[in-house]
Parts: structure tokens; sequence; C-alpha cells
């Protein structure tokens, strides 16, 4: 099969509705798995100091579960709301479409917000537990209460642990830009990103904060490189095609890379070698981001790591199987309802943190939080999927 130009992502003829009765395509199952496999991820990544964390994947790698979610995330984007921006498509309903749902984050964002203060002050009331109070940045409430409340709504404050919703909320909402050059302009929209990524570590671009002005824990003009690559995946998905083509050397030059990072992570002497590496690069000149691993700006190493697993990932046969299996089950039903079991996760996050200031790591009863915890999403997910709002 020959290489498609992205200049052919028009489609050749108009996209018709199925007829009455036909059957739908099968859904692919990768995707609400996957995603569900990084809302399990980033709940333990949430609740620091528990056992369960040396399994996740920062710990295998140079990129985590927040690499996953902001691609995936485009490439539901793609898939939801691609065909409304190509040309002669609805992009005025698509465009509603798509700022309603920004709105809709939004609000979680801010509840989730609230809920976090409403726990550090109930557990110190009524348990007894202060510790709440003093991470996460929740102490600004009353440290610097007139700026905090300020601040908080605008999204120029956020809180620990709570910072990835923004940063959905900014991406999704230029997405309807982003789709209708996707089908008009597609090398212009790649290489802009690939600028904006490169400039914006280059130079420290970054929404900054207030009232303590550090900026945003994910720089948007940094992070948007992932949610672009999944935007363009989705509409070729859409279309029934790939965005970046099978070819058997670059899966293996991927999977090299992979196995790469998992003997820096596991190696000692694989990773002082890496590090002695780039820091003969850096004396050498070439660029930081290009040879650290700094999240914030979402730096070379992070970025070529979870883009050769995207690409591992959407490109072996044996993961799509693997997908479909029934154990596989529990994670795409997760993946299905991604933004409630998310932000019920967050704010069992905030609880668990508060109550481990007193705990400290225990293996059992943090096995017992966490086992909960999770039944809690598991439990929101099916009831979700059983009873759907009408």
């Amino acid at each position: 099969m020959r290489e498609l130009n992205p200049a052919e992502i028009r489609p050749a003829t108009p996209v018709v509705p199925a007829p009455l009765g036909a059957p739908r395509k099968a859904r692919d199952p990768r995707l609400d798995v996957l995603r569900g496999v990084a809302l399990v991820t980033i709940f333990i990544d949430h609740v620091p100091t528990n056992a369960y964390e040396a399994l996740t994947l920062r710990n295998w790698g140079f990129s985590d579960a927040a690499e996953g979610f902001v691609l995936m995330s485009g490439v539901s984007a793609g898939l939801a709301y691609g065909l409304a921006f190509r040309p002669g498509g609805q992009a005025w309903t698509g465009l509603a479409r798509v700022w309603s749902r920004v709105w809709t984050l939004y609000l979680v964002h801010v509840l989730v917000t609230a809920l976090a203060f409403a726990l550090a002050a109930g557990l110190a009331l009524w348990a007894g537990i202060p510790g709440l109070l003093r991470l996460n940045g929740i102490d600004g409430i009353y440290l610097h209460p007139l700026q905090t409340m300020v601040a908080l709504p605008l999204m120029i404050d956020q809180l620990g642990y709570a910072n990835i919703l923004p940063l959905y909320c900014v991406l999704l909402g230029v997405t309807p830009a982003l789709l209708w050059g996707a089908w008009r302009r597609p090398w212009a929209v790649l290489a802009g990103s690939a600028a904006l990524w490169y400039l914006a570590a280059e130079f420290r671009l970054n929404i900054p904060t207030w009232p303590i002005e550090k900026g945003w824990q994910f720089s948007p003009f940094a992070w948007q490189i992932l949610f672009v690559l999944g935007l363009f995946t989705g509409i070729r998905l859409k279309e029934g095609r790939r965005f970046v083509p099978r070819r058997g050397w670059l899966l293996a030059l991927c999977a090299g890379f992979v196995l790469f990072a998992l003997a820096c992570r596991t190696m000692p002497p694989v990773a002082r070698l890496m590090h002695e590496g780039l820091g003969w690069l850096g004396q050498a000149g070439a660029p930081w981001h290009l040879i650290s691993f700094d999240k914030i700006w979402e730096t070379a190493p992070r970025l070529a790591h979870a883009a050769a697993l995207a690409y591992l990932l959407s490109a072996l046969p044996a993961i799509r199987s693997a997908c479909a299996q029934p154990w596989a089950a529990p994670f795409a039903l997760l993946g299905r309802h991604a933004l409630p079991v998310f932000a019920l996760g967050s704010v069992l996050a905030f609880l668990f943190q508060g109550i481990k200031t007193e705990t400290g790591e225990n293996f059992l009863f943090d096995s017992v939080m966490l086992g909960s915890g999770l039944g809690l999403q598991f439990a929101l997910a099916l009831a979700k999927d059983r009873w759907p709002a009408r």
C-alpha cells in the first residue's frame, strides 16, 4: 500500500450517513482500554508514597500517564469533532459542541478544586488531620485569601494534582481552529505545532500563575504537540486510515528506543552512560530541552518516548487483540467514562493524601485505600454505562 500524502486528508467522496438498520462499525477497543489504564495509573501516582507507584509507567520509561492522557484526548477530539470541520462540514455545529465540552471540563475542574478545599477543612475539623491543609497549594486560601478566590476560577492558580483539566480546557478550546487547519493545511499545522513546542521550551513560554508566580505545571504551548498529534490520529482513524503508516523499520526504531528507556530506568550503568552522554551534548551546545527530562515543557526525551510507545501500541496487532479480551473490559469501562472517573479519582486522591499525612506509608492500609478508590471509580463507570443520562 502506498504512503498517503497529508494533503490527501480530504475524503475523495462525501461522507454520508449509513442507512437505517446497517451494521455499525465495531468500536476499536484500544482507545478505551488504554485510557482506562492511564486513569488507573494517574490515580495511583496521585496518592504518593505507596508501594504500587513502583509499577506505573513513569518507572519504566521517560514519560508517564500524563502524556498518554493528553495524546488520547487529542485522538478522542479528532474522532468526535473532526468531520464537522472538513470542507463542506457543519463547522458552526462542531464549534458549539467543542466549546460546550470545554465548559463542562471547566465546571468539573472548579468542582474538584472546591471539593479538595472541603476535604482539607473536613479532615482538620472532624478527624484531627490537618496535613492536607499544607499540601498542593491548598494553604493559599488562608495565606492569600482574596487573591486565591480570584485566581482559582480564572485558572491562574491551580492546586497540585488538579492541573491537567485546565490544560485540556485550553487545548480543546483551540481545537476548532486546529481541525479546520488540519483538513486544509495539514503540513502547516504540524510544522507550526512543532515550532511552537520548540520555542515554548527555548523561551519558557507558559501561562503565568498568581499570587505565587511559577507558571502552569503543564505549559500549553509545549504540551499542545501531543494533542495535535492525537487530533491528526483521530481524523485518520475516522477515515479508516493511519496517521503514521506501519513500517518495519519504524517499529524497530520505536521498540529500540522504548527498550533503551526501560534499561535507563532499571539498569544504573546504562543510566550513568546516558547522563554522561547527555552532559557531553550539553557542553557541546545542544539546546537544553533536547537533552533534559523536564515535564513542564515536555522536553524531547519525554516526547520521543511517548510518541514511540504510542506508535507501538497502535501498530502491533497483538495490542488490539489483547484489548478485545474479557480481562480488559473493566479498563474499557473506565475509559468510556473518563471524565467522571477522573474527577472522582482526583477527589479521592486528595482525601487519601490527607489521610496518609497521618498513616505514612503502610502497605496494607494503602492497599485498602487504593482498592476501595478504584472500586468506587469502577462502580461510577458501571452506573454511567447502565443508566446513561437522558
